[in-house]
């Protein structure tokens, strides 16, 4: 079952009145003193489970990762780092083209699988993890999966703005990079949709900007993401 909660939203909203009336910074204040109390509450109730993020390729899911571990006190995985030195210190991108995409699962899958019996990580998944249904239902369900649901067309433009050279599943197609990407990411949804939504929880960037007023997904920043991913795992452990 998925949980989507907006306490963790009001909850930022509240801080954020109260530090606009002061003289200390609400992007100091704010966010460092809600990721640190919501951290230290949930922590312990993990008990060790590792957290995995999935989603599509651009949501940020390294990024915020990061910021995950380090509030938790956990340690980052990035699994394509680890599916590069697998391989020799090929590039995702050489992988692709050398062995093709099936020979890039094969290892995404034994690396899924090594860190499934491991603890106290965060992972960032490929946006492709989810193709095999052995990774959602048996390597990820050891610990709790989290799907950063971001807008294609906030993906479209971030991907474009920093170009697709890494990105080998968007190497294909005609017209302008951006509706070039945005053609290819809305093809790869379609594949993959229903296999993010088997996560755990889900964290919708979009009803986040709603509720705390930005017209762009890109202002939300990734510690205020990542305070979002943290109740909702509270809630979710709840259950």
């Amino acid at each position: 079952m998925q949980v989507e909660g907006t306490e963790v939203l009001q909850m930022y909203s509240v801080f954020s009145a109260s530090v606009l009336q002061s003289e200390i910074s609400p992007a100091l204040f704010d966010e460092s003193k809600i990721i640190k109390e919501k951290s230290e509450e949930i922590e312990p109730c993990l008990d060790g489970r590792c957290v995995y993020l999935v989603g599509m390729m651009g949501s940020g899911k390294t990024t915020v990762g990061k910021v995950l571990s380090e509030a938790l006190g956990y340690s980052f995985v990035d699994c394509d780092t680890l599916i590069e030195e697998a391989a020799g210190g090929s590039t995702v991108a050489d992988i692709f083209k050398l062995y093709g995409e099936s020979f890039f699962r094969d290892y995404e899958t034994d690396v899924l699988q090594k860190l499934s019996l491991m603890h106290r990580l965060v992972v960032s998944t490929g946006g492709g993890a989810v193709v095999r249904p052995v990774n959602c239902r048996r390597r990820m369900k050891k610990g709790v999966s989290i799907w950063l649901d971001v807008p294609l067309e906030a993906l479209a433009r971030r991907i474009t703005a920093v170009g697709t050279d890494s990105r080998p599943l968007l190497h294909h197609g005609s017209g302008d990079p951006y509706t070039k990407t945005m053609k290819r990411l809305s093809t790869l949804f379609e594949e993959r949709g229903e296999a993010y939504a088997t996560a755990d929880v889900r964290v919708s960037l979009e009803n986040m900007a709603v509720k705390l007023g930005f017209e762009d997904v890109g202002d939300i920043s990734p510690t205020v993401i990542a305070i979002e991913v943290l109740q909702q795992i509270n809630n979710f452990l709840k259950k």
